[in-house]
């Protein structure tokens, strides 16, 4: 899995034409969202495959800053306070945390600077708990 970092307009009608370019390319969005921040949208969308993603946006003159690689990760949401043992895990290993968002399958996304390293974390933190 992949997230695609997504630089859009803020005007009305910018998430209708990404959604219908990838759909028009079989590209299914598998988590993510959207927000203005100042007078820009920013995005950050979960795909199987990023650069078949970026492809398509960019074909269409949407502007994609990054693909990367995630860690993926199922948090038991029955119990409180997993969200925060996870992250202080990730940052007493020097891990930042660039973006967080969850998946159409209710897993947790992370967007890292050192993805093999949190992948090691998150795996030693899911034995555990």
């Amino acid at each position: 899995m992949q997230d695609v970092s997504i630089r859009l307009d803020d005007t009305p009608g910018t998430l209708a034409k990404m959604g219908e370019c990838l759909g028009r390319a079989g590209i299914s969005v598998e988590g993510g969202g959207a927000w203005v921040v100042g007078e820009s949208g920013f995005a950050h969308f979960l795909f199987q495959d990023g650069e078949a993603a970026r492809a398509a946006l960019e074909a269409v003159g949407i502007e994609v800053l990054e693909v990367r690689d995630v860690v993926v990760q199922r948090l038991k949401q029955a119990v409180p306070g997993q969200l925060g043992q996870l992250t202080r895990r990730m940052a007493d290993a020097g891990i930042n945390i660039e973006a967080l968002y969850s998946d159409h399958d209710h897993q947790l996304v992370l967007v890292v600077d050192k993805p093999e390293e949190a992948r090691i974390v998150s795996a030693k933190w899911a034995v555990e708990t």
